[in-house]
């Protein structure tokens, strides 16, 4: 059986094909997530070592002669999020209010399109672009949290990066990039882990999600996943090109929403008590636009890439 070729025939079949699988076995066999020891390891909580390994593989492919490019990649792509996440949220609520525009939630649209998913970004980087843009995701780990919705909504007293989950996510890119560095023959040997691990954590990613959540959440839902995957998406795709990045087509991976956005509502409600009525639907919502952007934005990024390429020949000749 030709599996691999298979799923490598899906547009960002190596993340989204496991991540599908996930959700389609957390909303119709949980049971069998639970099943204990390595199995859910595996299946249910593992993402976060396996993807910790993905990054170590990657940092290990940096080259320190190219150690400006990660850093301002990631810069570039925090700043579209969060500039723009910021500007729509409080438009609509200046215009229509807290309860928001279509149903869709001020809170929501800053959580979750200020928010995006580092896993995929980073899957979606590996498979389209290089190791620059995989280190870029150091970076973005920044707009994990309420940190940036507590500072579009004016909350700046009470908000702080968490210094040291920052630390954490750079670190295992840093001594990558310091292993590969110091031997080229590890950097080698390193190099298909950048591939290989990809699968074993869209699988776990998938299976906190439930397809469930869609149904709850209804349009409004779905249509700020929309919004999130197309304007972050196609925003971050034109940033890079303006930065002349080699692989531009990478930028439209930060159109998505992370997982760990739906806890900011409530975080954000906590601060702020006037927020407490539009919480929860805010927080399904921003749970459909999760599942949404998962599955647009490789596709966007797998239709960005077909498009640059196409142009290669043409400046060859030219």
């Amino acid at each position: 059986m030709k599996i691999l070729q298979t799923v490598k025939k899906v547009p960002g079949g190596l993340m989204i094909v496991p991540l599908l699988l996930g959700v389609l076995t957390n909303t119709f066999f949980p049971a069998f997530l639970e099943i204990g020891s390595f199995s859910s390891h595996l299946w249910k909580t593992g993402a976060m070592p396996i993807l910790a390994v993905f990054l170590f593989c990657n940092g290990a492919q940096i080259n320190v002669k190219q150690a400006g490019q990660p850093l301002l990649k990631g810069v570039t792509l925090t700043a579209v999020k969060f500039v723009l996440g910021a500007l729509l949220g409080v438009l609509v609520n200046s215009i229509f209010g807290p309860t928001g525009f279509l149903g869709i939630a001020p809170l929501a649209i800053i959580a979750a399109v200020t928010n995006s998913n580092g896993g995929l970004y980073a899957a979606l980087a590996g498979e389209f672009g290089d190791s620059t843009d995989v280190g870029a995701v150091s970076i973005l780990s920044i707009n994990d949290g309420p940190f940036f919705t507590m500072v579009a909504l004016g909350m700046s007293g009470i908000a702080e990066i968490p210094f040291m989950m920052l630390v954490g996510a750079i670190l295992p890119i840093v001594l990558g990039c310091v292993v590969g560095n110091l031997d080229e023959e590890l950097r080698s040997w390193l190099a298909p882990g950048a591939v290989i691990m990809i699968p074993f954590f869209a699988f776990p990613l998938g299976s906190a999600l439930n397809l469930g959540q869609l149904v709850q959440a209804g349009i409004p839902g779905i249509l700020l996943g929309v919004i999130c995957t197309a304007l972050t998406g196609f925003a971050g795709y034109g940033a890079m090109k303006l930065i002349r990045a080699k692989h531009p087509q990478v930028g439209a991976a930060i159109g998505t929403t992370a997982g760990n956005a739906v806890a900011t509502p409530a975080a954000i409600a906590a601060a702020d008590a006037s927020l407490e009525a539009v919480a929860s639907s805010a927080t399904v919502q921003i749970a459909a636009a999760i599942i949404v952007t998962a599955i647009l934005c490789p596709l966007l990024v797998s239709w960005l890439d077909k498009v640059e390429k196409k142009k290669v020949p043409q400046i060859s000749n030219a």
